[in-house]
């Protein structure tokens, strides 16, 4: 297993909600539905081997491509402290590669910041998701709303 491999396993291992699991390269892919998977991948953003976020791509089996939703670590995680003397004020988190050697570049995440980027891509997922039957049964929305009149 590549190191993205692991990476993407951390975040996605033991995710419930997603079924038929494959950790392919720099990508991971996924069962959300019946007729939805979900492809989430390291991407860079315009630096080359400087893996900056992530990407998530709903995709019909039978059409293609749905929707995607590119997620920077900057955004998600901020600028994070770090004892190394030479950034003083901070490092925004990062994958990168340099020669053979692939790793978190200065700031290793922790469990908490693993957390925080699964339950962002996993928000954006639920668009997708279908209602739960129990909302569907009681005729209310996600938010508590009833459905009726809508």
């Amino acid at each position: 297993m590549n190191y993205f491999e692991q990476e993407l396993h951390r975040l996605f291992g033991n995710d419930t909600a997603i079924s038929d699991k494959r950790f392919v390269g720099r990508a991971f892919f996924g069962k959300l539905t019946d007729s939805l998977r979900v492809r989430v991948e390291f991407v860079t953003m315009g630096t080359s081997d400087h893996y900056e976020a992530i990407k998530a791509t709903v995709i019909n089996r039978n059409d293609g491509p749905v929707d995607a939703l590119t997620l920077r670590f900057s955004d998600l995680l901020g600028k994070k402290t770090v004892s190394n003397q030479n950034f003083r004020d901070g490092v925004t988190p990062y994958i990168w590669k340099y020669g053979d050697k692939i790793e978190w570049y200065v700031y290793k995440p922790v469990k908490a910041d693993y957390d925080q980027i699964s339950e962002s891509l996993n928000d954006y997922f639920n668009v997708f998701r279908e209602p739960s039957q129990e909302m569907e049964q009681t005729g209310q929305s996600e938010n508590g709303m009833t459905m009726r009149g809508m």
